[in-house]
């Protein structure tokens, strides 16, 4: 038995040089070193915040526990499982969730369901009880983000999100909800420690 194995020539990959950097558009090397620093950056600090976001939603969880409205809970999960049962069908299901019955899914979406309700009502609660609110500002720069999502279609994004309310209103929930994580931040006390980067 013999295989064959075909030769895979590794790409030609540019030289980062004053050439490559005028190519891209900018005026020089050192022009490009800035972007990568500061998309690098960027990323660092998305993937910081996002943590610090998640740790800070799981205390607010642990230290919670109330009766949650059943009709909330059971709309949240109908979400869910709906986008689950598209993903099925799409064959873009999670591989960790391939393997388990309907119902161990049930009752894993169903606990998702009940955290997102439950954070959600908390930091609804927060906000309103600290008067936090978006002004416009805050929602173009929203919909400016999902704009970018789909290049060339820019237009077609605003005009979505000015015709369509309800689109706008989901919208809404997740940029109050960050404006209230960074409200409940600034009154933390945080305590810093250095991580090493690799």
């Amino acid at each position: 038995f013999k295989v064959k194995i075909k030769e895979v020539k590794n790409p030609k990959i540019p030289e980062v040089n004053e050439d490559l950097a005028k190519s891209l558009g900018l005026d020089g090397l050192e022009q490009l070193k800035d972007r990568v620093r500061e998309q690098v950056q960027a990323e660092f600090d998305s993937v910081s915040r996002a943590r610090l976001k998640r740790s800070l939603l799981d205390e607010l969880e642990s230290e919670h526990d109330f009766e949650l409205p059943p009709s909330l809970v059971e709309s949240e999960f109908d979400a869910i499982w709906k986008q689950l049962e598209r993903d099925r069908e799409g064959g873009r299901l999670e591989p960790e969730d391939k393997e388990k019955s309907t119902e161990e899914l049930e009752r894993e979406y169903r606990a998702i369901a009940e955290r997102r309700v439950l954070l959600g009502l908390l930091l609804s609660n927060v906000g309103e009880a600290n008067e936090v609110r978006l002004d416009q500002a805050e929602m173009n720069r929203a919909i400016q983000a999902q704009a970018r999502r789909f290049p060339g279609q820019e237009q077609e994004v605003f005009k979505y999100y000015q015709n369509n309310p309800e689109a706008a209103t989901q919208l809404h929930a997740p940029v109050f909800e960050d404006k209230v994580v960074d409200f409940i931040l600034e009154l933390a006390k945080v305590s810093e420690r250095e991580v090493l980067r690799s």
